[in-house]
């Protein structure tokens, strides 16, 4: 990684910085800063959703509001290239526009997102589910702190420890902050649900288009990661319930407020559906500490197992 590439990785510390990019015409944008986390094969998804987010909202009026977001990612970004995102308004019409966005580094296409804005309708009738309940933030311990502590336990391998101890740094160095609330939450059907208190570190109350692009970063925060869970796969481990690769395929988010804030904690609650030939499922909810739903997200990636597949039989000649 050159010197570039570092100083993006210091940059990443300001979600605001994180989520800025460069506009080059009129709809062609260039990130500014990328970031690549530790052990992962790409940039950062949620920053390469937020990123894109923010260059759709540039060209779209500020009476419309985001309200929902579809992407797919079709190859890692490198931390090291910059980004441009092409924004293309494909419909403009009174209550609803909708865009396209296509991400491209060194020529190719790695990632592509629709997404729709509306003009808000408050007077419509409107339902949710209720938030579940769990401790406040202020009851629930850091990341770091709970990963530092699994860093201590004598039993774990030391290249574990070691690696253990990178994630709480890095925990700690990041614009959003994570507690658990509740993990492994088994309800009395069968299922399973983990839960998140997230905010972003030290912002001002941004307006609601750019509270958005910040929710969409937060929110491919873990969400993969409980298919395999779920699924009984282990990180670090060896044999057929190793978790041997995880990446995202495809992200949509679903926006139904503009009031929400995320200087303050929201409540990530998630659950996996079904995994399946090396995919899983996760879907979620964002909750403000005040038990508003303010966003609906779902997202598939790759949850492979460290199992061979049969060899293929070659045909006879």
């Amino acid at each position: 990684m050159d010197d570039s590439s570092l100083n993006n990785q210091a940059e990443h510390e300001q979600i605001s910085t994180a989520l800025e990019v460069e506009r080059l015409e009129v709809n062609l944008f260039r990130s500014k800063s990328l970031w690549l986390p530790t052990r992962a094969r790409g940039v950062f998804g949620g920053q390469v959703i937020s990123q894109a987010l923010v260059s759709a909202t540039n060209c779209v009026e500020p009476a419309f509001g985001l309200h929902s977001m579809h992407c797919y990612f079709l190859t890692s970004a490198s931390p090291a290239t910059p980004i441009v995102y092409s924004v293309e308004i494909l419909r403009q019409g009174k209550s609803y526009v909708t865009c396209s966005v296509k991400a491209v580094q060194k020529g190719s296409i790695i990632f592509v997102l629709m997404c729709s804005f509306q003009k808000p309708e408050p007077w419509q009738p409107s339902h949710q589910w209720s938030m579940p309940s769990v401790p406040t933030p202020e009851q629930c311990s850091y990341e770091e702190e709970l990963i530092t502590q699994a860093s201590e336990d004598s039993q774990i391998h030391p290249r574990v420890r070691q690696i253990l101890k990178t994630f709480a740094e890095e925990r700690l160095r990041s614009p959003i902050a994570i507690k658990r609330a509740k993990e492994h939450e088994l309800s009395s059907d069968g299922n399973v649900r983990y839960m998140y208190w997230m905010q972003a570190k030290k912002i001002p109350h941004y307006e609601a288009h750019f509270q958005k692009c910040i929710l969409a970063y937060l929110s491919d925060l873990y969400l993969i990661g409980v298919a395999a869970r779920i699924s009984g796969l282990k990180r670090y481990a060896k044999g057929p319930d190793a978790l041997s690769m995880s990446s995202t395929i495809d992200h949509a988010i679903y926006f139904y407020a503009d009031n929400f804030d995320c200087g303050d904690w929201l409540l990530y609650v998630m659950e996996c559906p079904r995994t399946a030939s090396g995919r899983g499922i996760a879907r979620g909810q964002l909750f403000t500490r005040g038990g508003s739903l303010v966003a609906v997200t779902t997202q598939e990636g790759v949850v492979r197992a460290g199992i061979r597949g049969p060899d293929e039989v070659r045909p006879k000649l």
